[in-house]
């Protein structure tokens, strides 16, 4: 009854692109979708992309030491080569840094819009999209002139600052946006006497669109990134944690063409041209000394036909695309360790029907074929299924396979005398079932899911031979678990979001033993965030908890397990504006002052406070 009450009304959905080869309305998806939209990441004020995706179920996210140190993102247990991230429809897994995206690089200014798409998604999307999708939107440059400027300042000499400027109309537009972050850090290694390890970071992007005739469009998208993060490593001979002066500079570059006629929802056919290239490069020093870099190109063409019929509630995609890597590892400080360059390629072809066959019913299925030239070729399906029985009730249930193929390190090895790499590799492959409720109304709305997940031919190191190398590992390990997740809007101006997930991950069982659990993967997670806007006054807060976690401690050989701690992160950020125009903000990390580990052995920050302006002009 009292959920009735509070859902007299059916609240407005929202569009998730990476749900479908065509962007689809939230309430018609069978998949697990959480979006993060402009208002609540202005909110929040995070400064990375990654303190976003921390609040959504299902996702954990670990950050090796401070701000700008490696951080990784698992979705449903999955690992961290397992989420594929779109920015802008460019596809920014970095070949040259294990096939993962870089996520300690991406700030948070320049993002209008955030979507996690949990599950496996390879069936649309291909490799990577194992354990599930992450895209974001830089804005519309077709939404009119506008311009965005901010400046902060805080604790451990933390500077940020962005200008984001739109020029044009509804029919023509250009979007740029910079934004440059810099942290003196903290002692990651800890005990009093190291040094601190800091990071920098310059973001820009440039985006533009013009529509012509009566349904066209070309537009275009390009990024780039510089990020410098200093960190503690491990030297040789002992291999071991200690306080070192390592440092590693990330250059990524990006750009995306595309043409589309049939921009129409009802349509009858659309058809769409896309192409994108990235360019990665990874550069690790010790002090003045360089140690290693790696290079990697993208190259990737395709295009896409939708065909609508039975008065658009059935609709059939075809999709093809190629894509060509190339990757080169140089000037490695090992003994005997070569220079190598490589290349893989690979073809694509897609389909998906996708049909609305009454009110209460709709059903989605895609099949994908991926002929890769360097191991075995794959085929991965979906489908899902969506009822609404009744009012703001809806049921959904969903299958999805998902790949992840082959590092080139795994492919070719880095050190002859010590790892070599293995060519008979084949890619990762997962199988995935959820299914679940959710009551949607405008006031309040809830949803809980269940899924389980088996990854097969997972890759594991084999140190029964040497020199060392890389396999396919008999087994299954498995991902099951459940998350629920609700949000109140009880008065205008206010939201506030709650969820809970139970993660049960297991690594593979070897011989008789019992399966472990899987690193980094909290059993028990939660997350609350709020926004709310009155008059002048803005607020915008999260709890972040996350629960006991297991670890090793690779310091001995063989590693040794460990148990992380559990913590609560509280963020807060109170916004007054003092003009029409123009906005003072404060705002405070780890307002508890949590002492916290995400990995073993490396420090974590304290509590830290900031303060700043925001300024701006247009809608």
């Amino acid at each position: 009854m009292i959920l009735l009450i509070l859902a007299a009304a059916a609240a407005e959905p929202d569009i998730v692109v990476t749900a479908s080869l065509e962007p689809v309305r939230e309430e018609e998806s069978a998949a697990s979708v959480t979006v993060i939209d402009a208002k609540r990441i202005e909110a929040l004020g995070a400064p990375f992309v990654s303190d976003l995706a921390r609040l959504a179920p299902g996702v954990s996210v670990s950050v090796s030491g401070a701000q700008g140190s490696l951080t990784q993102v698992r979705i449903r247990g999955a690992e961290a080569n397992h989420t594929l991230l779109f920015v802008d429809g460019i596809a920014f897994n970095d070949p040259a840094a294990g096939n993962e995206a870089r996520f300690e690089n991406f700030a948070a200014d320049s993002v209008s819009r955030m979507e996690i798409v949990r599950g496996p998604q390879s069936a649309l999307w291909g490799s990577e999209a194992l354990g599930g999708v992450i895209a974001l939107d830089s804005g519309d440059p077709l939404a009119g002139p506008r311009l965005r400027a901010s400046a902060e300042y805080g604790s451990r000499d933390f500077s940020r600052a962005h200008v984001a400027a739109t020029a044009g109309s509804e029919k023509a537009g250009l979007a740029a946006s910079v934004t440059r972050m810099h942290s003196d850090g903290i002692d990651i290694f800890g005990g009093g006497a190291g040094d601190r390890d800091g990071f920098a970071n310059l973001a820009a992007s440039l985006k533009g669109a013009t529509r012509f005739g009566l349904d066209g469009e070309i537009g275009f998208a390009s990024h780039y990134i510089r990020a410098v993060s200093e960190f503690d490593g491990t030297p040789p001979p002992l291999f071991v944690r200690s306080d070192t002066l390592d440092s590693s500079k990330a250059e990524l570059g990006a750009v995306r063409v595309w043409a589309r006629l049939g921009l129409a929802a009802d349509a009858p056919w659309s058809l769409e041209l896309d192409g994108q290239y990235l360019h990665s490069s990874n550069r690790n020093r010790n002090g003045e000394a360089p140690l290693n870099r790696t290079l990697a190109d993208r190259l990737r063409i395709g295009g896409r036909l939708i065909r609508r019929f039975d008065g658009g509630r059935q609709m059939l995609i075809a999709a093809a695309e190629r894509e060509e890597e190339s990757f080169a590892a140089l000037d490695q400080a090992v003994f005997f360790a070569p220079d190598q360059r490589r290349t893989r390629g690979r073809t694509a072809l897609v389909g998906e029907w996708r049909a609305q066959w009454a009110a209460a019913l709709s059903t989605d299925v895609a099949v994908r074929r991926d002929d890769f030239n360097r191991f075995e070729d794959s085929t991965t399906v979906r489908a899902g299924l969506v009822a609404r029985p009744a009012g703001p009730l809806r049921l959904h249930a969903a299958y999805g396979e998902g790949i992840a193929q082959p590092t080139f390190f795994d492919l070719y090895g880095f050190d002859p005398t010590s790892f070599v790499g293995n060519p008979a590799l084949t890619p990762e492959r997962s199988r995935g079932y959820e299914a679940g409720a959710a009551w949607e109304g405008k006031r309040f709305g809830a949803g809980i899911t269940a899924f389980s997940n088996r990854l097969s031919g997972e890759i594991v190191e084999d140190f029964s031979v040497f020199p060392f190398t890389v396999r396919n590992a008999a087994g299954k390990s498995r991902r099951r678990g459940l998350e629920a997740s609700a949000e109140l809007r009880p008065l205008a101006g206010l939201r506030i979001g709650a969820n809970y997930t139970w993660l049960d991950a297991r690594d593979r069982r070897v011989g008789t033993g019992p399966r472990t659990a899987e690193p980094r993967r909290p059993k028990h997670s939660a997350n609350l965030a709020a926004d709310w806007s009155r008059g002048r006054l803005g607020l915008g807060g999260s709890l972040v908890y996350v629960g006991r976690r297991r670890d090793s401690d690779f310091d001995p050989f063989p590693a040794v397990p460990v148990i992380l701690d559990d913590y609560v992160l509280a963020n807060l950020r109170i916004a007054w504006r003092l003009s029409d125009t123009l906005e003072a903000f404060g705002r405070v990390e780890n307002a508890a002052g949590a002492d916290y580990r995400d990995v073993f052995g490396y420090n974590s920050p304290g509590r830290s406070v900031h303060a700043g302006l925001r300024l701006r002009l247009g809608d």
